[in-house]
């Protein structure tokens, strides 16, 4: 029998809507207040996946996530890009001049910002999850608190939507990954997208040397992220998304690279949910 995922959030969350179409919409979950939570769940073994955001179209890259995947030598086995919108929910017979506070995740505040440069009135609080504010303000029947938070949130924990879609902007992704302990799967066909990481030399050219290893191989990047190695000050470790036609390819390069960079490691090989 499967073990439940474990997603940041509790249900009503992006998250827990990101398990259900991955996998299936009567997908157990663990419900953890923070990513490092989700990790100690998988390491605990009372998961088997994890879902977490890795990069948002208007807020960027979620950096302390990758440098979890990596320390903890976890294994990227899938991606899902969701369409988030953001809405302003609150209790019944409300009106958004009745509200005094608005609480939600400091990614959802960042994505709604300008909305709220209309009601100076409102006070913005960072909070843990979407979906637990919505659950807290249902729970306890709070009034002049409303929370930001998604379509399903607001049908379970029987929150009226005051504004719709109030993000700035409207196509609004985030990228989620799909993340287990070790993939131990040997079939490569219909693997397309790999996420990589390697450090280099300060040297002159050094990147732009293994870029061009990549295209030489046929690869196409999709995502690069540097990011500090916190022991060796002003050196970095570069975290790569690259997509190819046939999985040949990408053995050519990964094997060169090898030689070429420093630590260099596979975090992932799965298939491309662009396509």
């Amino acid at each position: 029998m499967n073990k439940p995922v474990a997603i940041q959030g509790i249900k009503g969350s992006f998250h827990h809507e990101v398990a259900q179409r991955f996998f299936s919409t009567n997908t157990d979950v663990v419900e953890c207040m923070t990513f490092d939570g989700t990790v100690d769940s998988l390491l605990k073994g009372d998961s088997d996946y994890i879902v977490m955001a890795l990069e948002n179209s208007i807020a960027g890259s979620i950096i302390p996530n990758y440098a979890l995947i990596d320390r903890h030598n976890l294994s990227i086995v899938g991606e899902h890009y969701l369409d988030i919108q953001h809405n302003f929910l609150a209790l019944a017979e409300q009106t958004i001049s009745d509200i005094k506070e608005v609480h939600s995740h400091p990614m959802a505040l960042l994505q709604c910002k300008v909305f709220f440069k209309d009601y100076p009135h409102i006070k913005l609080v960072e909070a843990k999850d979407t979906a637990d504010v919505a659950k807290q303000i249902s729970d306890k029947g709070i009034k002049g608190i409303a929370a930001i938070a998604s379509n399903n949130a607001a049908e379970l924990y029987g929150l009226e939507i005051l504004a719709e879609s109030i993000q700035t902007i409207k196509h609004n992704e985030t990228r989620f990954v799909i993340v287990k302990l070790q993939n131990l799967e040997t079939d490569k066909k219909g693997l397309n997208k790999a996420s990589i990481k390697f450090e280099l030399d300060h040297k002159r050219g050094s990147l732009a040397t293994i870029l061009n290893v990549m295209s030489d191989c046929k690869l196409n990047l999709t995502k690069i992220q540097s990011l500090p190695k916190i022991e060796t000050p002003w050196k970095y470790a570069f975290f790569v998304d690259v997509t190819f036609e046939d999985y040949k390819y990408y053995e050519k390069a990964s094997s060169i690279m090898q030689i070429m960079a420093e630590n260099f490691k596979v975090l992932g090989e799965y298939k491309n949910a662009r396509l």
